[in-house]
């Protein structure tokens, strides 16, 4: 048997081996990949805030007196908080919610003269609104 000595203090030559973006091919640089991500997550989180910023408008149409017939006075009220100030829980449909209510109430089709009351509280983690509708509540005609 023969012995091997070798010197360790000779330097090893370098090794030559291609880039890790190489290695498997179609595979991106994870710089590119963190980049791309960042972007698509931003524009996610920023899709969502945005949606959570919006809200359903409250549809109050003007009616001529021989279009509808007057059922009677209603009024209901619907309430939203906000968690932390920041997150609306069923906050932005609150006066659409409210109108919705008052109308069924009665079993009418619309309101007119129509008035917003908005009252609000507040505890150490939200914040609630509470929003009264009232007005009178009509009966359309159908047309002949």
């Amino acid at each position: 048997m023969k012995s091997v000595v070798v010197d360790t203090n000779v330097p090893l030559p370098p090794v030559k081996c291609a880039p890790p973006e190489r290695w498997i091919p179609g595979v991106y640089p994870w710089s590119l990949v963190v980049k791309y991500l960042s972007k698509v997550v931003a524009a996610a989180l920023f899709g969502v805030v945005l949606a959570g910023c919006t809200g359903t408008p409250m549809n109050t149409r003007n009616y001529d007196s021989n279009q509808y017939t007057v059922i009677g006075h209603s009024e209901a009220t619907a309430t939203g908080l906000m968690l932390f100030g920041v997150i609306p829980i069923r906050q932005n449909s609150r006066f659409v919610r409210a109108q919705d209510a008052a109308i069924k109430a009665r079993g009418g089709d619309a309101m007119i003269n129509t008035q917003v009351q908005e009252n609000w509280f507040w505890a150490w983690v939200l914040s609630g609104y509470t929003t009264k509708v009232s007005g009178d509540v009509i009966k359309l005609k159908t047309a002949q």
